[in-house]
């Protein structure tokens, strides 16, 4: 895990991979879960023998949102950022699913820094994300992701 104290630690990072996450097994139960959450109850997601005998995918599928909502979980595991009073969720761009995430698959996420910029005392710092299945080459999705850091 990379420790990041100050803006001027995690400017160091520009252009550079901070590290990937732990892998995370997307349960069945997680995806009924989170259907009950959002009320999305989409039968590819919560029938796994509809979905296995209807899909191409022979199994259930996890949503694109659930993969994209383990962010904060799979960051924490890759970085942690100190002296901070504040981080705000500011803004995804270049989003693309790039194949779904099946019932039981492992999930990682692999991040750079593309940039940092001082706002007035705020940090905002623009990571390229990377959501890696095991054993696929193709990973689930990649896009870039903004954070306002607030250090003290």
């Amino acid at each position: 895990m990379v420790v990041i104290n100050s803006f001027d630690e995690f400017a160091a990072f520009t252009g550079k991979e901070l590290g990937a996450s732990e892998f995370l097994q997307i349960s069945q139960e997680m995806i009924n879960r989170f259907a009950d959450a959002t009320l999305d109850h989409q039968w590819i997601h919560t029938d796994p023998e509809r979905a296995k005998s209807e899909t191409a995918f022979g199994t259930t599928i996890a949503h694109g949102y659930l993969t994209i909502s383990v962010i904060p979980h799979l960051w924490s595991q890759i970085a942690e950022v100190r002296n901070i009073k504040m981080l705000i969720n500011y803004g995804i761009s270049e989003l693309r699913f790039g194949q779904p995430v099946l019932s039981g698959d492992e999930v990682r996420l692999r991040v750079s820094l593309i940039s940092i910029n001082n706002l007035r005392g705020i940090a905002k710092a623009e990571l390229e994300v990377v959501m890696e299945i095991k054993g696929k080459s193709k990973p689930a999705f990649s896009g870039k992701l903004q954070f306002l850091y607030h250090f003290i």
